[in-house]
This record gives C-alpha cells, sequence and structure tokens, in this order.
C-alpha cells in the first residue's frame, strides 16, 4: 500500500512478529506511522488515500487523528514495541557505557540549519563517558558535517538507509538500533524525537538539551518545538526522571496496546495474505 510502511525496516519487523519469516513483506492494508509525531501519525507532504486505515502507535495519537478528522484508526504500538518482544530474550550486554547522542536530522526534502561545533561542545562539557554519535544517513553522507563529529573524538554511526519508494530499505535498521541503545547507559538528543523513546524502551537514561536547530520549511500545523517542549517538561534537560519517563515511553510507542501475532495479521490484512508490496 503505502511505500513509508517500508520505513526502517517496519514492515519486515512487523512480518517477523507475525510468523512470516524475513523475506519480503506482504501488502499491508493501511498506513502504518513510521515515526513519533505530535500531530495524527500521518507524515505531513505524504500521499494518502482516503479511507485507508491509520495504524497508530499510541491512544494518544489516535485521539488527535479522530480530533481532526481522520476515521477507520486504530491503535496497535509501534514496530519498535514487537521488535522487543522479538528480542526480549537476547543476552544482555556485558556492561553498558556512555550515551549514544543523536542530532536532530533532515531527510530529502528538508535540511536542517544549525551549528554542528556549538552542539559538540556542549556535548562534550555535558556527558560523562565516551560519547557515540549516530548520524541519520543524510547528514552521515555529508562528509563535512560527518568529519566535525569525527574529529571531536566521537564515536561515529549510522543505523543505516531508511528507504524510500520501496528501494534500499535496510530491513535491519531498527535491529541495528535497539543493539547499539542496548551497549549504552544514555540516550540523548537535541531534541524529542522516536530515537529517545526508543532508548528509554531499550533501558537508556534519556536527555534531550542543545541547540533544537531549525528544518527547512518545518510544518508548524501542531505546534512545532514549542509545544513539545511545553507538553513533554520531563523529558527535557540533562538529567531527567528516569521512572517518569518510563511511563511516557510505554505510552507514546503504545506497548501495552501491542497486539498478537494472529490479531495483527488480521489488521494488517495479512490473515489470508496474497502477496505484493506493502
Amino acid at each position: 500500500m503505502h511505500h513509508a510502511n517500508h520505513f526502517y525496516g517496519h514492515a519486515h519487523v512487523l512480518a517477523r512478529y507475525c510468523g512470516l519469516g524475513d523475506g519480503h513483506p506482504p501488502r499491508i492494508n493501511g498506513y502504518v506511522q513510521h515515526g513519533w509525531n505530535i500531530g495524527d501519525g500521518l507524515a505531513p507532504g505524504h500521499p494518502y488515500a482516503e479511507r485507508t486505515p491509520s495504524l497508530l502507535w499510541s491512544e494518544q495519537t489516535r485521539r488527535r487523528a479522530w480530533s481532526v478528522g481522520r476515521r477507520n484508526v486504530v491503535v496497535t504500538g509501534a514496530p519498535f514495541a514487537y521488535l522487543l518482544d522479538l528480542r526480549r530474550d537476547d543476552p544482555p550486554p556485558a556492561a553498558r557505557e556512555g550515551t549514544i547522542w543523536y542530532p536532530f536530522h533532515g531527510w530529502e526534502g528538508q535540511h536542517v540549519k544549525g551549528d554542528h561545533r556549538e552542539l559538540i561542545a556542549r556535548i562534550r562539557d555535558t556527558e560523562p563517558g565516551p560519547v557515540t554519535v549516530c548520524l541519520y544517513w543524510h547528514e552521515y553522507g555529508m562528509r563535512r558535517v560527518r568529519r566535525l563529529y569525527e574529529n571531536a573524538g566521537f564515536r561515529v554511526i549510522c543505523h543505516g538507509y531508511r528507504g524510500h519508494w520501496w528501494r534500499d530499505t535496510d530491513p535491519l535498521f531498527l535491529d541495528k538500533q535497539l543493539t547499539e541503545l542496548r551497549r549504552h547507559a544514555r540516550v540523548a538528543s537535541n531534541r524529542l524525537t522516536s530515537a529517545i523513546f526508543y532508548g528509554i524502551a531499550a533501558g537508556c537514561e534519556p536527555a534531550v538539551y542543545g541547540d533544537p536547530m531549525i528544518l527547512a520549511k518545518e510544518d508548524p500545523t501542531f505546534g512545532g518545538t514549542a509545544r513539545i517542549r511545553r507538553q513533554w517538561p520531563e523529558l527535557h534537560g540533562e538529567s531527567v526522571d528516569l521512572p517518569t519517563a518510563v511511563g511516557i515511553a510505554r505510552a507514546e510507542l503504545g506497548t501495552d496496546h501491542r497486539c498478537t501475532p494472529a490479531e495483527l495479521r488480521e489488521l494488517l490484512g495479512w490473515a489470508h495474505p496474497a502477496g505484493g508490496t506493502s
């Protein structure tokens, strides 16, 4: 159905959870929310067919979607929540150490403007241990940006390519992210994003601080960064209360709404898969 269902290997994770193996996922009957957002779960600017089911992460997102006129919406939980269940028996890491830091990023259609040197100085002043900087594929491909973090002495990585129009998706994107998160004691970013919630769910202490930077032509419809800071002040700062963060992350990822494999197959249109592109 929608090409964004493949972003970050989401369709692949859901297929594994449903017992369909590691091959190409069947066509999904609906739009799977592909990232945490403060709107109706749909990415602004992405094509969307009316009356297509919206498969959303959380009850909060479902209520917002309903309030703006979306119908045929259902809460299924985030694909990352299903990955955590898939890998619940992984052996624990030998020891968690340091911080994995996610600078706010752009993508094909929008670039980020900000001072990476200033952010690097803030990270150095704040983080107590070794730092891994995870750049989004967009910035990782910019040699100038990548070198700034490498020359600062940070370990610099990328989880892989998100994918676009059903091409070049890294089906192990979330797996790589979960493995890295479990290696670190802290997860941090200059904006509250999916990576922070994933890190909390994976057992990291979160932090959100530093210049949030500016995204070109950022959509202000739902309030932007100002609203995020007002609505989730508990998650902002160099140190936050972990039990509070865990509860918020559980709600935002819809962990308690996670379906059984049989339920999920029914919701995704996979109870009797006929193949095709999801």
